[in-house]
């Protein structure tokens, strides 16, 4: 039964599928894949797949445990439980610390994107949107996620044109020789590449507001990993079958040169776009989960009580956030 002190119970699969999704598609996929490409040559296709499987491991246990715990802090609340107050303040504060500042690398993101059209300075816009996003969420996690919702199927429309569109002006020649620069760069840029599925296990930290989280947070996981890593199998190979190599290895803009020479700048335009939608969903669910740690590490007394705050209206943490 719901107390004064409880979350609200809202979030279904689609919400679940988008918070994560959103959480993990943004630098690592409209930068990287030029550096990575540097490295491992078109094998690069490769990497990320194999990037993708290293999460494997790790969403299977979350799953196990959300299904027995679905309680607000994720990881955290596991870790306290298992490993006791040590770790679990170590972890607490660890992971807080790397979701904020993946929001806080994403707001510079919005920041510079926006000041290119607008008179504003990055620094300014950047608080502005997080104070946006502070906003939003203290509304309500239904509003919060709804617009991750909307942005997060945009931003997936737009890839999956780029892929359909991009796939017709693939040069086969591009692909050779494929593993140009041997096999054991391939498993190393994994690793460098692995930062792209970043977020993804983060999503646990909504278990307590999420409708049937026994079912709805694993494979809402699941699928976003699925799709997130297909997806980036195929953008990257239109990529590099797009693109000439010299040109690849040195761009910060990857997709959004790749999308240059097929759809001109209308097809550009809408890359830039997708990008900047990536990175509002990325500040958006990085706030929305990082509030749950607070939350979580102020029940167990590991933080002052004032952080346990909900809203009677909106069953919002609003002190966390």
């Amino acid at each position: 039964m719901a107390t004064k002190s409880s979350l609200k119970k809202e979030l279904t699969l689609l919400d679940i599928f988008c918070v994560a999704t959103g959480a993990m598609i943004s630098s690592g996929l409209f930068i990287l894949p030029g550096l990575a490409f540097a490295k491992a040559g078109p094998a690069v296709i490769v990497s990320y797949i194999v990037a993708g499987l290293f999460c494997v491991p790790t969403l299977l246990s979350m799953s196990e445990l959300i299904t027995a715990m679905p309680k607000a802090g994720g990881d955290y609340f596991y870790i306290m439980r298992g490993f006791g107050p040590l770790l679990g303040t170590v972890a607490g504060f660890s992971t807080w610390f790397s979701l904020s500042l993946k929001g806080a690398f994403a707001l510079v993101g919005i920041g510079a994107y926006l000041s290119m059209v607008t008179n504003l300075p990055l620094n300014i816009i950047a608080v502005i949107c997080c104070l946006f996003f502070i906003s939003l969420n203290l509304v309500g996690i239904k509003e919060a996620v709804g617009f991750q919702v909307l942005l997060v199927l945009g931003l997936l429309g737009i890839l999956a044109a780029y892929t359909v569109l991009g796939f017709k002006a693939i040069d086969p020649i591009r692909f050779q020789p494929f593993f140009s620069n041997g096999l054991r760069p391939v498993f190393s840029t994994a690793s460098f590449v692995f930062i792209s599925y970043g977020g993804l296990m983060k999503v646990a930290a909504l278990a307590e507001e999420t409708k049937n989280p026994g079912r709805n947070l694993p494979l809402g996981m699941i699928l976003s990993l699925l799709v997130t890593s297909v997806l980036y199998g195929l953008v990257v190979m239109v990529t590099v079958g797009v693109l000439d190599p010299a040109l690849l290895k040195n761009t910060l803009m990857p997709i959004s040169e790749g999308a240059a020479v097929f759809g001109g700048s209308a097809m550009s335009t809408a890359v830039n776009i997708a990008a900047f939608l990536a990175f509002v969903t990325t500040a958006n669910s990085a706030i929305m989960t990082a509030s749950r740690y607070p939350l979580g590490m102020s029940r167990d007394k590991l933080l002052p009580a004032y952080f346990q705050k909900i809203s009677s209206y909106s069953k919002m943490p609003y002190a966390a956030i």
